[in-house]
């Protein structure tokens, strides 16, 4: 099966990693073009060539060589692979069901997404310097939004936008699930056992451990930060896996 869709960015991104995962999920072949988010390398975001395709910069961004369609932003870029596709298992099409997901694809950027700001970045990427207060602010956010799927979205159902897994979960997961104590160990999750629940069953869905080598690799960081060989190695690694498993669908 040849190879029908670019995707560029680093195993490590969050959002890039939903994208990996709704793919190899779905049995979709696709090449992971490397791409440094922020560089303006011959390999970055901010290269001219990259900003060409994607002026904001940004990762994930697809590209389907045929066509030569460009899109970024993961949510768009999920809700656009199951409307082409139609993987309505993962993105209904009933107006109501399609509605719930989309409900909490646009409650998550300024919530649960705030956890990659809080605790990933300033553990990462000591060159941004993170404020103490800035800091603290993301991570208040963040344990407010896993309060509020506690008590609210996983109060009586099993995934987030019902019983079925969806788009809505990759796109949680990839944020909530990288804090948790087989990865970053970075957030305690034991207070929630919703939120304990969900994870075990969205860990379990088909992709998860192809799509999360490069934060076995790098491992907890609750203690130490990851020194940059360790964050290439554990990019590196997550890329040939990725590889490997595009190749098995061949």
């Amino acid at each position: 099966m040849s190879e029908s869709l670019n995707l560029y960015g680093v195993p490590f991104s969050q959002p890039v990693r939903a994208v990996a995962w709704l793919l190899l999920n779905k049995k979709m072949p696709f090449q992971m073009v490397m791409t440094n988010p922020g560089s303006k390398g011959s390999t970055g975001s901010r290269n001219p060539d990259f900003l060409a395709r994607n002026p904001a910069g940004t990762i994930p961004t697809i590209e389907e060589p045929d066509s030569g369609f460009v899109l970024a932003e993961a949510h768009a870029i999920m809700t656009y692979l199951c409307r082409k596709h139609g993987w309505s298992d993962l993105y209904p099409t009933d107006p109501q069901q399609a509605a719930k997901v989309d409900w909490y694809l646009h409650y998550h950027h300024r919530n649960v997404r705030d956890g990659s700001v809080g605790f990933i970045a300033p553990n990462v990427r000591k060159d941004l310097n993170f404020p103490e207060l800035l800091k603290q602010t993301y991570q208040g956010t963040f344990s407010n939004a896993v309060q509020t799927l506690e008590n609210g979205w996983l109060a009586g159902s099993k995934f987030l936008a019902g019983d079925h897994f969806t788009i809505a979960d990759i796109a949680a997961y990839v944020e909530v699930g990288q804090l948790r104590s087989e990865f970053t160990n970075l957030f305690d999750f034991s207070p929630y056992p919703n939120v304990l629940r969900w994870l075990d069953d969205v860990a379990a869905q088909d992709g998860h451990d192809d799509v999360h080598v490069a934060l076995t690799v790098m491992g907890d960081i609750s203690q130490d930060s990851p020194s940059m060989e360790t964050i290439i190695n554990a990019n590196k690694m997550g890329f040939a896996r990725l590889q490997e498993c595009v190749a098995a669908l061949g």
